[in-house]
């Protein structure tokens, strides 16, 4: 079975300005995604699709492959994912190069784990229906028990069936946990989507969107990795 992995890491960052490669616990965030990728010995190709010369330089010094680089069409605010990925599959195909198996690896992902990436694949690969598998994460509150606000600044329950029912009893629901994605490459490309997940635990997943998200970020690492060195 040969596997891809994808690292997608453009240069537009708003919010976060240089966000892939932003230093994160003494080094680029980017630099700990490649190394999960590596240590997992999944991959035949682990690649950074960039638009950026920059990004491109900090990826090759930590091993990561940047073949070429993005087009136009996929290096916009608009460009999803799912087109990045696309365009990486097409590109390689070209090159004569076919990978059965493709992994979409967030840059800003510094709490993935070579185990979890692991755990994603086999369940992928143990079922012949499954098209993709990402980890998800329980929502910590029973989202049944939500409020809404409405325009005088009323508050109630959106859904007041659940007014009196046990946290203990209702149904556990789950997010997306937005850090990677394992896709059998021809159901994938195919449009032929049937989802599978891991749960992972939420200490192993933050959102990195803003400056507080960093520093919440680099706190979980520091928590869950005291052993690791920095090199600040």
């Amino acid at each position: 079975m040969s596997n891809l992995c994808i690292i997608p890491a453009r240069s537009g960052s708003k919010r976060i300005p240089g966000k892939n490669i932003k230093p994160f616990c003494g080094r680029p965030i980017i630099s700990y995604s490649i190394e999960a990728a590596l240590e997992s010995g999944l991959f035949d190709e682990v690649m950074v699709s960039t638009d950026s010369e920059e990004v491109a330089e900090v990826a090759r010094a930590y091993d990561a492959n940047v073949p070429f680089f993005r087009s136009e069409k996929t290096s916009n605010d608009y460009a999803t994912i799912a087109d990045v990925i696309r365009e990486v599959v097409n590109r390689y195909q070209e090159q004569g190069r076919i990978f059965e198996g493709v992994c979409c690896l967030l840059a800003t992902a510094p709490l993935v784990t070579s185990d979890s990436l692991r755990e994603a694949y086999e369940k992928l690969m143990s079922s012949p229906s499954l098209s993709t598998v990402y980890p998800v994460v329980k929502f910590g509150y029973p989202v049944q028990r939500c409020l809404q606000i409405d325009q005088n600044g009323v508050v109630d329950m959106k859904w007041p069936e659940y007014r009196t029912s046990r946290s203990q009893d209702l149904e556990p629901l789950y997010h997306d946990s937005g850090t990677f994605y394992w896709h059998k490459t021809n159901q994938w490309m195919s449009g032929n989507i049937v989802r599978g997940a891991i749960v992972v635990d939420e200490n192993l997943v933050q959102d990195i969107d803003t400056e507080t998200d960093w520093l919440l970020a680099e706190m979980k690492y520091k928590m869950l990795f005291p052993n690791t060195k920095s090199t600040e």
